[in-house]
């Protein structure tokens, strides 16, 4: 039996970790469920899933916590402490899905564990590239890719000869605004950016989707993930969302992983990992969809994966500062406080700003976050607009 802690458990990506684990009861033992703000799903999840311990982030929240898992043997706990300390504890797979920055000290904290770590947060590759990876090497921790563009390149280099690999290959729904013009982008409210034509993700996601900053980042994780330089690193927008990423070899094979767009499909796969389990995932029919598209992304209209390729060539602490300030800019939209088209440039004054400045441990990363958000949040206040 598979021991797991799951990180972020009433997120997007925390949810459907815990359906595969419902349906699975005997081959998983749950150590550990971590949530951020909704108090009672946890509690149901945790009652479910039987599991010894649930923390929850938000200490305001911990009352209600308490309250539901009353009469229940589940410990529970609540803070920025109690997130650390549950992530530490040791088990053989932990699923990495705290979003944002917020995520970085619970995610090195269970990669000090040593074992299989299912990496949905790309923050930690992101934002603190080397810090994590030093750790990953040092504790002989094992990384499983969560994204389905990351777990798809992992499965086509599933023979490991990564010395013949000429180039990979990220695929991009597109978002939402795929076809929109400059001056229909402009228009944008959070309503729209927030209906993937696609895939069910979590709100930030979503607008990262939409501006393609999600994909910029994938590029930077990507490039951590497989030691690939920018350059051997392409992206093409694929609105089908059926192959998820490509290998190409020097001999002029390309290897590409299929399957429905189900987040289910890569979680599977990590939390099985190196088996198989069964999914409910719409099985793919290639017959029904008749044709796949592709196309080069638009660098006029979506500014942002030009960022994050700036942003990796300089290195250093440069992916950080473009994360946080493109968290910053999201909020801010969502709150209806800028324009869609204001969160790139917002992102891209801040790495101006601040450039790329040394980050060689957790708490240099840290800072440039704060300084990060302190420049994004006062571009924001210039730019604000009343609310529609």
């Amino acid at each position: 039996m598979k021991t797991v802690t799951v990180l972020g458990s009433t997120g997007s990506i925390g949810t459907q970790t815990v359906e595969l684990l419902e349906a699975d009861p005997a081959r998983f033992r749950v150590r550990a469920l971590v949530g951020g703000r909704q108090a009672g799903l946890l509690a149901a999840q945790a009652i479910a899933l039987g599991a010894e311990w649930a923390v929850i982030s938000d200490e305001a929240a911990y009352p209600e916590l308490k309250a539901a898992l009353a009469g229940s043997p589940v410990r529970h706990a609540a803070g920025r402490a109690a997130v650390i300390e549950a992530a530490a504890l040791p088990v053989d797979w932990t699923m990495a899905a705290i979003t944002g920055a917020a995520g970085l000290e619970p995610t090195l904290a269970a990669v000090r564990g040593g074992k299989a770590v299912a990496l949905a947060n790309k923050e930690a590759l992101v934002c603190a590239g080397e810090v994590f990876l030093h750790a990953v090497r040092a504790h002989g921790a094992t990384l499983l890719p969560c994204d389905s563009e990351h777990n798809a390149i992992f499965q086509a280099m599933a023979d490991g000869n990564r010395d013949a690999v000429e180039k990979i290959v990220l695929t991009a729904s597109g978002g939402p605004f795929r076809t929109f013009s400059t001056e229909e982008m402009r228009r944008v409210q959070p309503e729209a950016a927030l209906k993937h034509p696609v895939w069910s993700m979590g709100a930030k996601i979503s607008i990262d989707s939409a501006t393609m900053m999600n994909k910029g980042l994938e590029l930077i994780e990507a490039a951590r993930l497989f030691d690939l330089p920018n350059e051997r690193i392409d992206v093409l927008v694929h609105p089908q969302s059926v192959i998820h990423g490509m290998v190409c070899y020097r001999d002029g094979s390309v290897l590409a992983q299929l399957g429905s767009p189900d987040m289910r499909v890569p979680i599977s796969h990590t939390l099985a990992w190196p088996e198989r389990m069964a999914t409910p995932a719409t099985r793919l029919d290639l017959a029904a969809l008749g044709r796949l598209e592709f196309s080069a992304p638009d660098p006029v209209r979506f500014p942002a994966l030009a960022l994050a390729r700036a942003a990796l060539v300089a290195g250093h602490a440069a992916p950080a500062i473009l994360s946080a300030a493109n968290e910053v800019a999201v909020d801010a939209f969502l709150d209806r406080r800028i324009g869609f088209l204001d969160i790139a440039d917002i992102a891209g004054r801040v790495l101006d700003t601040l450039g790329a400045p040394p980050a060689d441990t957790l708490d240099d990363v840290l800072a440039h976050d704060a300084a990060a958000r302190r420049e994004a949040e006062r571009l924001c206040a210039l730019c604000a607009r009343p609310a529609a």
